[in-house]
């Protein structure tokens, strides 16, 4: 992969550099505000970007707006907001583009390097990689009718699929059959009126449902 990194704290900069080029991928650039990461994506235009969300000159919510610019202005850029800060309001605006090439990890919660690694692939890739943490604020603040209608096991899958899990994942983790998954898949889509559509992702969809609050 070919990855721009926007981290303002010079030693958490420097191990993802370390960390990403020991496993083959290619660090375009490393910088250190918004404003550089919006210069360093539009002139390398990378697979995907690292972004802190707080970063200088106010440390407030600097890299949040540079990622919003970014799945406005390079689609095929995914973005993976790496944050110390829960803001839910931070992933449901950034959610608003789409789930696809979007996530949204916790620093203190990454256990190993292969977590990373692979959350990063699967961005760059097209697909979603969310917290548990944050799917699960996000779903304790959604607004939006439906969720009441879900089962709590349907709530399981969906959480899951919100944080990028397949089908055979979700299973696995709940430690039920694929058959059974795929049953409360449909579920899911039934209750929250998504009809098969050759246009649309019904996962995304059914995601994008209830994590925007």
């Amino acid at each position: 992969m070919r990855v721009v990194i926007a981290e303002d704290a010079a030693m958490m900069r420097e191990g993802l550099i370390r960390l990403l080029a020991d496993r083959g991928h290619r660090v375009c650039a490393a910088v250190a505000d918004g404003e550089a990461l919006l210069t360093a994506v539009a002139e390398h235009g990378p697979d995907v970007a690292v972004v802190d969300i707080r970063m200088p000159p106010t440390h407030t919510d600097e890299g949040l707006r540079a990622a919003i610019d970014i799945r406005r202005d390079h689609p095929a850029t995914g973005v993976l907001v790496f944050s110390q800060y829960i803001e839910p309001r931070y992933a449901a605006r950034l959610l608003e583009g789409g789930a696809a090439k979007m996530g949204y990890l916790l620093k203190d919660r990454v256990a190993d390097v292969a977590e990373f690694t692979d959350a990063l692939v699967r961005v760059a890739a097209g697909g979603t990689a969310l917290d548990p943490e944050v799917v699960g604020l996000l779903l304790r603040t959604g607004r939006r009718p439906g969720l009441g209608m879900l089962t709590l096991r349907e709530r399981e899958v969906l959480a899951l699929m919100a944080e990028g899990r397949s089908n055979a994942g979700i299973a696995a983790s709940l430690c039920i059959s694929t058959g059974s998954v795929e049953k409360h898949v449909a579920g899911i889509f039934t209750k929250l009126d998504l009809p098969p559509s050759q246009g649309d992702n019904r996962r995304v969809l059914a995601v994008l449902h209830y994590l925007r609050s």
